[in-house]
């Protein structure tokens, strides 16, 4: 998002912020409000248009949304959307992007209040690797001609009883609503959201050999050092590596494996 959106969307994460520190709000119940309203704006595009119209007041547009969702959503929720329409956004989809962002927001302050995000962050990776690594599985999961209720049953399945609830929702509504996000993006996506909650980043490590705890406890402090900001590590271990370490964080690439300096060492010797 770009603009008048981005600050549009900075605001209403404060103020979902400021719901999450009063202790009778349900996070979980938001997270699915809000996800509703995705889903009615995701199939109506004319609704999107009036609802980021700006010959429309905010006012005006606020109570438009009132009196449609009337009865259908909780009040908190009814709020933060008002707020969220009466703000300028540049251009329609921001809208709904904004809202299915702080849904995913909002499950995960549900995680955080349990003492569970960091299980729900790494939960999140660890099934975007399982998948990966699974083609028919992932093939399942992604087919448009299976039905939602279908692949939510198939995950529902493999994550019972290890998993956490919120992992459970979130990685259910990816697999059903992919907004035009492959499977694996939109579990980074998550996890990062996860690891902003946490104000920190999050490192994707690949190594040929799982790390010690010694080992990833002072990767991740250099790391800190490096980037100003705590960073969270996700390892993932690739034999084809063959040793060394590669480093990804965000557009960043830290890589000193040895398949790479072989690789390298190859080109020149090509030259």
């Amino acid at each position: 998002m770009q603009g008048a959106s981005r600050q549009s969307l900075t605001e209403a994460r404060e103020r979902l912020d400021g719901l999450a520190q009063s202790t009778g709000s349900s996070m979980v119940a938001l997270a699915e409000d809000l996800n509703s309203v995705v889903l009615l704006l995701d199939r109506t595009p004319v609704l999107r248009r009036v609802l980021t119209d700006p010959a429309r007041s905010g006012e005006s547009r606020a109570a438009f949304l009132a009196q449609l969702l009337d009865g259908q959503i909780g009040g908190e929720s009814a709020d933060l959307l008002g707020g969220l329409v009466r703000a300028r956004w540049s251009q329609p989809r921001d809208l709904v992007d904004a809202i299915d962002e702080l849904s995913v927001d909002a499950e995960l302050i549900s995680a955080e209040r349990d003492g569970d995000l960091d299980d729900v962050e790494d939960e999140l990776f660890r099934f975007g690797r399982i998948v990966a690594g699974q083609r028919e599985l992932r093939s399942t999961l992604t087919n448009p001609s299976i039905a939602d209720s279908r692949k939510a049953e198939l995950v529902s399945g493999l994550l019972e009883g290890r998993a956490h609830a919120s992992s459970r929702r979130l990685i259910t509504r990816l697999v059903a609503q992919p907004r035009g996000r492959s499977l694996e993006a939109g579990l980074e996506g998550y996890a990062r959201l996860a690891a902003e909650r946490r104000r920190r980043m999050v490192a994707l490590v690949t190594v040929a050999l799982p790390l010690t705890q010694e080992q990833n406890t002072r990767l991740a402090a250099a790391l800190g050092r490096l980037y100003g900001r705590p960073v969270h590590l996700n390892v993932e271990v690739d034999p084809e590596v063959l040793g060394g370490v590669r480093v990804r964080i965000g557009d960043d690439v830290i890589d000193g494996t040895v398949a790479t300096r072989l690789e390298e060492a190859g080109r020149t010797l090509v030259r």
